[in-house]
């Protein structure tokens, strides 16, 4: 973690660090203006000079303002190095498990809200790309997908439509390059050939296990 608390990004103010992940370092922090903690994720310093990683955090942005659902973290704002995001009170699927197997009533639960959540992004032609434990927060009100720094454009129209059409944008990664989180990826992902919508549903699958 490379901020210190009271460092200043525009209107926000960092309180702590949260976390951090291979695409960004999020923290806690204050919006002055409105007076309500928020969670900024912030490139790492040795990211930020990357073209296709800037792009690709760019596109972060993008793919989740695009998304507004119930169990999908909420995008307040952005800028060139730094996302601002609610900030989501609870833990993470993947601290839960270290606990113990989850009640099968939870399992049902978190289980529904998290596919809820994909047909959401499934149905606005955005594949999630790297659904695991770690990108899923538990809170009060249920389950909330996060992260969706690998996610992709999947096409337009239908699911259905989603299964069959080309990308509509084309992907920042070279071609057979195989990114996600190996444990909870498809076949095909493994492979490095083009995966669609169909890899989250396996993800999902590998998730409720």
């Amino acid at each position: 973690m490379s901020l210190a608390s009271g460092t200043k990004l525009g209107p926000y103010e960092i309180v702590s660090p949260l976390g951090a992940g291979g695409m960004g370092e999020v923290y806690r922090a204050r919006d002055t203006r409105l007076g309500r903690d928020v969670a900024v994720k912030v490139l790492p310093q040795h990211l930020s000079s990357s073209t296709e990683i800037r792009a690709r955090f760019a596109r972060e942005a993008k793919t989740v303002s695009s998304l507004n659902h119930p169990h999908i973290c909420t995008l307040h704002d952005v800028e060139t190095d730094y996302l601002v995001m609610e900030l989501l009170e609870g833990e993470t699927l993947a601290t839960r498990l270290t606990k113990g197997a989850l009640p099968l009533a939870d399992v049902l639960r978190y289980g529904a809200e998290i596919a809820d959540a994909l047909d959401r992004a499934h149905r606005a032609g955005v594949m999630h790309r790297d659904l695991k434990p770690g990108n899923v927060m538990l809170t009060r009100s249920g389950a909330k997908l996060m992260d969706f720094g690998l996610a992709r454009a999947a096409g337009l129209g239908s699911v259905s439509d989603l299964t069959s059409s080309p990308t509509v944008a084309a992907p920042l990664t070279a071609e057979g390059t195989i990114i996600g989180t190996f444990q909870y990826m498809a076949p095909e992902q493994l492979e490095g050939a083009e995966a669609d919508t169909r890899a989250d549903v396996w993800a999902l699958g590998c998730v409720l296990y």
